[in-house]
């Protein structure tokens, strides 16, 4: 009988034994506690079912029985679902992914049920709810992207599309996109390549052009066109005789890039201000050709300003290196050179494209062989006795400047002077955001200055007692622009004007004098004058003329030329009385002695 007792427990060791090795053999990353699940599981079904046929041989009540064990041990599935603490220490980490995960063997199998639990927390099969939510993601995802990272997800899409077949319909379509808003034509002759470390787009070997007879075209160009007329400018006088040089009342160029390297903003894009955030051209060459600018006759250079448009670029930050280009001014002026050593200029906007110019943090080149430089000012802290009410300064420079660049089509004093070189120093002050009470004082009393020279030069009657300045709270001042200029003549030689056209706004009196103080003072002349101008002037500007820049400058020189020629005429009427006097006096002293001898 103890046998017969024992081997029901034999046979229960045997098939669990077995279970767990099968368990272990179908899957060996089955957990240990799915081991002691079945474990369990079988020994409580056993020993419930034993404990039942007992009790039907002895013919007792088992329906309302319970097992000796019941109250302690239940069945696993009974634990789980009741809450049991004892069922819940063993069984709580056990999942439906783990249950599928141990009757599957294929890797894939695995890996499709934890991307669905990881997904879904679900083993059911995709609904429309599930659908639509994960195409939500990919879309808000992807506009999140294109808002915060424009740049990388043009690179993204750029380096998927730019294979073998697609370089061409790349270009046509980026071209079309960087020059919406102009008449440029546009050639890459390479891939474009996403720059990931930079986190910006370089162009490689770009070709710019704008000629009357071209159109946006995107098609392979060749570089060497632009690089061969560059390097024959200086030896030849004619441009090429070609169709695509035909007339056109606006600057043409073709220039050639090494490289460019973009970034671009979704927010200025959305907002009407260009895709355009970063620029950086590297190795520009080519020629700039202005042969078939023309004016008419009295005509306002404020007519030819820029018209601003929605989608006019608005370039946070704008760099070039190693720029090298020939330039070709109308009226048969010589060919010369401009080159750019560095660039950097804090924003360039079309609008103001002049104006931000003058503003750069760092530009140095040569113009005809004059060297020139732009940058920010750094001064040592102001002395006490002579602090200075202007905190940011932008100097311009330029030395050994021959005089024909000035004097081309100019009225006035630099239209006078035929030959020479000029040395020019600018100092821009612009006030600052808050500016403090001396430096207000200041900029007062320039304005102030400025606006009674001009009523003084337009009126031809003295100002009245009564006239006053405008009250200090009408005038806003960063509403203007205060430029310091110094110039130095060098070996200049003027002439006087043949026709009366050119003597408009000045007094025809003063021209000899001025002439004849500049043949006579040749060597070295100094001029110092200060220019202030409405910042509304430059809006739209692009040159030195159609922002009534020069003209401002042709009447400052003028003023001062006319206070030297004043001055020296009161020193030759001062040296004048002072001979006079002495020979009188002399005179008297001969006709004192001879009167004592006789």
């Amino acid at each position: 009988m103890q046998r017969l007792k024992t081997l029901p427990n034999l046979l229960l060791k045997y098939k669990v034994y077995t279970g767990i090795a099968h368990q272990r053999a179908v899957s060996p990353f089955v957990p240990s506690y799915a081991g002691l699940y079945y474990v369990q599981a079988r020994s409580s079904t056993l020993r419930h079912a034993r404990w039942n046929s007992h009790h039907v041989r002895e013919g007792g009540d088992h329906e309302n029985k319970k097992t000796p064990r019941e109250t302690n041990t239940a069945l696993p599935n009974q634990s789980l679902h009741k809450g049991g603490e004892q069922g819940k220490s063993h069984f709580k980490f056990i999942t439906e992914r783990d249950r599928l995960l141990v009757q599957t063997t294929g890797i894939l199998q695995k890996l499709k049920i934890n991307l669905k639990w990881t997904l879904t927390r679900s083993m059911k099969p995709f609904n429309s709810d599930d659908i639509s939510a994960f195409i939500s993601w990919v879309l808000v995802s992807n506009v999140i992207l294109i808002i915060l990272g424009t740049t990388t997800f043009a690179s993204l899409i750029i380096y998927l599309m730019n294979t073998v077949l697609a370089q061409e319909y790349v270009a046509t379509q980026v071209g079309n996109l960087l020059t919406k808003n102009s008449a440029l034509s546009v050639v890459f002759e390479s891939a474009i390549v996403p720059d990931w470390s930079s986190g910006k787009i370089c162009f490689n070997k770009v070709f710019v052009s704008r000629r009357p007879k071209l159109t946006q075209s995107f098609t392979k160009g060749s570089q060497n066109e632009a690089a061969e007329r560059a390097k024959l400018a200086i030896s030849e006088r004619l441009l090429v005789s070609r169709e695509d040089f035909d007339d056109g009342n606006y600057a043409q160029f073709d220039l050639t890039m090494d490289q460019v390297e973009i970034s671009l903003s979704f927010s200025k894009w959305i907002n009407g201000r260009g895709i355009l955030d970063e620029v950086t051209i590297n190795g520009l060459r080519g020629v700039v050709d202005r042969t078939h600018v023309f004016w008419k006759e009295d005509d306002d250079p404020k007519n030819y300003l820029n018209i601003h448009q929605p989608g006019d670029f608005e370039i946070s930050r704008f760099e070039m290196n190693d720029v090298l280009f020939t330039l070709y001014q109308p009226n048969g002026f010589r060919p010369f050179q401009v080159s750019f050593f560095n660039c950097e200029l804090p924003q360039l906007r079309k609008h103001w494209l002049f104006f931000d110019f003058m503003n750069a943090n760092n530009i140095s080149g040569t113009y005809d062989n004059s060297l020139f430089s732009i940058h920010k000012k750094y001064k040592v802290d102001d002395s006490p006795l002579n602090p200075s009410p202007w905190k940011k300064v932008t100097r311009m420079r330029v030395d050994n400047l021959s005089i024909d660049h000035l004097n081309a089509g100019v009225k006035g004093p630099f239209g006078w002077i035929r030959e020479g070189q000029v040395d020019m120093v600018g100092d821009i002050l612009l006030p600052d955001e808050d500016p403090d009470a001396l430096q207000l004082s200041e900029m007062f009393s320039v304005i102030g200055q400025r606006l009674f020279k001009e009523a003084k030069r337009h009126s031809s009657i003295i100002l009245p007692e009564q006239f006053q300045l405008p009250e200090r709270n009408d005038i806003d001042p960063q509403r203007y622009f205060i430029m310091d200029f110094f110039l130095r003549l060098h070996n200049v030689t003027a002439e006087v004007p043949l026709f009366t056209n050119d003597l408009s706004y000045i007094n025809s009196a003063l021209i000899r004098p001025i002439v004849g103080y500049i043949n006579s003072r040749r060597t070295y002349i100094p001029i110092r004058c200060r220019v202030v101008k409405d910042i509304s002037d430059f809006e739209g500007s692009w040159t030195l003329y159609d922002s009534a820049l020069m003209d401002d400058l042709s009447l400052e020189v003028y003023d001062a030329f006319a206070e030297y020629a004043a001055d020296d005429n009161r020193k030759h009427l001062r040296l004048k009385r002072i001979g006079f006097w002495s020979l009188q006096v002399l005179i008297q002293l001969v006709l004192m002695s001879l009167g004592s001898i006789a």
